[in-house]
C-alpha cells in the first residue's frame, strides 16, 4: 500500500473535533495582519528597526519599516509587539523527525502510519519552538514525504520541510538504504529523487550510533562516492555527507559534494578545501557536548553509546572552532529534535549558543540559524529575512539577539506563512 494512503487512513482515526479545527484553517484566507511596535532585526547586517510595523498579506510580507513610515491599513488585524525583538523564523538543517536511537526507549516494529504520525507530532513541536524551516537528513520508509505533503497541503500545520529521504550507504554503513558498487549507488540515488528527495544524504563514514566500526572509517570506494554525487547533480539535487572521515571528506569535496554533517575530525586541509569550494558545514555540535547527556539519560542510552559520544566531544569542539576561524560556510543543525531540552533551552537554541561560544559573534550565530541555511537551501529569496516579498516566517522574543544570542530562549511568538502558530503574553 502507498504510504500516502496509509497516512491518509491514519488521519481518519484522529479525533473528529481535532480534524475539524485543523481543516477549518484554509490556506490563503488569512486577512492582512500588522505586527506593530516591535524591533525588527535585519540579519544581513545587524541593523534593527525600533518601533516597527510589519505588514503581512496572506502568506507574505508586504511592507517593513518604522511606525512613522508604514501605515497600518484599515481593517488589518493588529498584533502588539511592543517590547519584542522580531527575527526570521529559525531553521534547523539536521533533523530526524523519526529519531530512534539505541536505548531503553528504542521503538521496535513501528508501523508506517504510526511513524508518520510520530513525525508529524515532532514537526509541530519543532514549529512551536520557532523552527519554521527544517531539513530532514534521513528518514525511514518514505514517511518524510507523506508528512511533508500533509504540511504543504495546508491540512496540518508544521515547518517547511526539505528532505533527503533515506540516507544511502555501503552495506553495513551508517544509514538506511544499502548499495554496493557505482551502479547500485546510481539506482539508489535515483530512487530517492523519484520519491521526492530534494537532497541526497550519503553516510560516507561511521557514526556515534553504530554498534561496530570506527567513526572515522570510510566505507565508500572513490568510484561509488563520485557516481552517487554525479547522478544527484545531474538531476539537480544537492548532496550532503555524514562524515567523521578526513579521507572520505577530501574525496567527496573533489567530487563536488555540497555539504557535510557533523565533521567530527576535519583536518586543516579539509577545511581549506571546504572554503575554496564553498562546501557547507552543518556541525550538530550539541550531540557531542555535555548538554546532550540529559537526552541520552532520558532515552536510556547504553554505555557503549555514551563512550562513543564522549570520545568525539573534545575533537568535535576543536573542529568547530577551526571551521569558524577558517571562514567555512556554516548552517545550523542539531541532530537532536529541534525542541529537545538541552542546556536549559532547546537543542536548536543551544546549538546557536555553542556557535557563539566557539568563536562566532552573536550576529553570525543568528545568521547561522536563519539566512545562512536559506542560502544553503537556495531559498534565500523567499525565507530567512523579514523583508517585502518574503514568506511571513517570523519569531519574536523578549531581548535583543544581537546583544546575546541567548535571547532566542525567550521566543514566545511564532508565525509561519502569515499564520500565528504560537502567541503567548
Amino acid at each position: 500500500m502507498n504510504l500516502r494512503s496509509v497516512l491518509a487512513g491514519a488521519w481518519t482515526r484522529i479525533a473528529l473535533a481535532s480534524c475539524a479545527a485543523l481543516l477549518s484553517a484554509v490556506p490563503g484566507q488569512a486577512q492582512m495582519t500588522a505586527l506593530v511596535g516591535g524591533t525588527v532585526v535585519d540579519v544581513t547586517d545587524g541593523r534593527s528597526i525600533p518601533n516597527a510595523v510589519v505588514l503581512v498579506d496572506g502568506e507574505r510580507i508586504t511592507a517593513v519599516g518604522s511606525r512613522s513610515d508604514v501605515a497600518v491599513p484599515a481593517g488589518a488585524e493588529t498584533v502588539d509587539m511592543t517590547g519584542k525583538w522580531l527575527t526570521p523564523g529559525l531553521m534547523n538543517m539536521h533533523v530526524h523527525l523519526d529519531l530512534n536511537l539505541p536505548g531503553e526507549s528504542h521503538v521496535y516494529n513501528e508501523t508506517p502510519d504510526a511513524r508518520a504520525l510520530r513525525m508529524l507530532d515532532n514537526a509541530q513541536k519543532s514549529l512551536a519552538v520557532g523552527v519554521t524551516t527544517l531539513r530532514l537528513t534521513g528518514a525511514t520508509g518514505g514517511a518524510d514525504f507523506a508528512v511533508k505533503q500533509a504540511i504543504d497541503s495546508g491540512v496540518f500545520p508544521g515547518p517547511r520541510i526539505h528532505t533527503a529521504g533515506e540516507s544511502i550507504v555501503p552495506t553495513g554503513g551508517h544509514g538506511r538504504t544499502e548499495a554496493n558498487g557505482p551502479y547500485e549507488f546510481a539506482k539508489a540515488v535515483r530512487e530517492q529523487i523519484k520519491a521526492g528527495a530534494t537532497w541526497i544524504k550519503l553516510g560516507i563514514s561511521g557514526g556515534i550510533s553504530d554498534v561496530r566500526g570506527a567513526i572515522g572509517a570510510s566505507p565508500f570506494t572513490d568510484e561509488e562516492l563520485q557516481t552517487a554525487i554525479e547522478v544527484a547533480h545531474r538531476n539537480g539535487v544537492k548532496v550532503t555527507g555524514h562524515t567523521g572521515s578526513p579521507v572520505a571528506s577530501k574525496v567527496a569535496i573533489e567530487a563536488g559534494i555540497d555539504a557535510f554533517e557533523h565533521g567530527y575530525f576535519f583536518t586543516p586541509e579539509v577545511l581549506d578545501l571546504m572554503v575554496e569550494n564553498g562546501t557547507w558545514y552543518v556541525p550538530t555540535i550539541v550531540v557531542s557536548q555535555e548538554g546532550a547527556l540529559e537526552f541520552y539519560r532520558k532515552i536510556g542510552s547504553p554505555d557503549w553509546y555514551l563512550a562513543r559520544q564522549a570520545s568525539v566531544g573534545k575533537v568535535h569542539w576543536q573542529t568547530l572552532q577551526n571551521a569558524i576561524a577558517a571562514g567555512v560556510n556554516i548552517a545550523l543543525g542539531s541532530d537532536q529534535y529541534p525542541f529537545e531540552p538541552n542546556s536549559g533551552t532547546n537543542a536548536t537554541v543551544a546549538e546557536a549558543e555553542l556557535y557563539r561560544d566557539a568563536g562566532m559573534s552573536d550576529l553570525e550565530a543568528l545568521q547561522a540559524a536563519t539566512i545562512e541555511p536559506a542560502r544553503m537551501l537556495e531559498v534565500d529569496d523567499e525565507v530567512g529575512l523579514i523583508a517585502p516579498g518574503f514568506y511571513a516566517d517570523i519569531v519574536a522574543m523578549d531581548a535583543d539577539p544581537l546583544a546575546d544570542i541567548g535571547a532566542l530562549r525567550s521566543i514566545d511568538f511564532v508565525m509561519k506563512g502569515g499564520e500565528v502558530f504560537r502567541s503567548e503574553p
